[in-house]
């Protein structure tokens, strides 16, 4: 079940973002880190109405961000859509013990239709470009990468924006 976040389960999302962050670094993919994603991120997040999570039995296994809110960083991109009618996906995580199993395909499709549904022209975000496996998974869905952008408290590499055409 995909549904909005509480306050009260910001210590299991940052559970969750922590473990992932530390299996990316595992990985030589340092996109997360003590910075970022973190616990203020997700109160405004939730004071916004835009953080989802994936449970099952009352454990969440993963968390989304379906934002209106373009960041500033995202304005010198060439993007398909005019801006003023996308959704922006943010800090999507699965429980490192649950990855492969289809979660993050579904908070996707969720995304996806929730943007449909209300209207929206097309779904953007940006990945790490060291994060391959990432950028397949979007590439997959359709999403057209569209340009670089820099978050320097989180790496000296670029992240790479994309789009979806609803």
């Amino acid at each position: 079940m995909i549904r909005r976040a509480k306050i009260s389960e910001i210590p299991d999302i940052l559970t969750i973002t922590q473990a992932c962050a530390k299996k990316m670094q595992e990985n030589g993919i340092f996109q997360w880190n003590e910075h970022y994603p973190s616990k203020e991120a997700f109160i405004k997040d939730i004071e916004r109405n835009e953080l989802f999570v994936i449970e099952e039995n009352h454990a969440i296994q993963g968390t989304i961000v379906i934002s209106t809110l373009m960041d500033e960083e995202y304005k010198p991109i060439q993007w398909l859509t005019p801006n003023g009618n996308s959704t922006y996906i943010h800090r999507l995580s699965v429980d490192p013990k649950l990855q492969g199993k289809g979660l993050a395909q579904q908070m996707m499709d969720f995304a996806e239709n929730y943007s449909r549904d209300n209207n929206f022209i097309s779904v953007r975000l940006d990945t790490f470009s060291q994060n391959k496996r990432n950028q397949c998974f979007y590439e997959q869905r359709g999403y057209q990468k569209l340009g670089d952008i820099y978050f320097p408290k989180q790496s000296k590499h670029p992240f790479h924006c994309y789009e979806l055409v609803l």
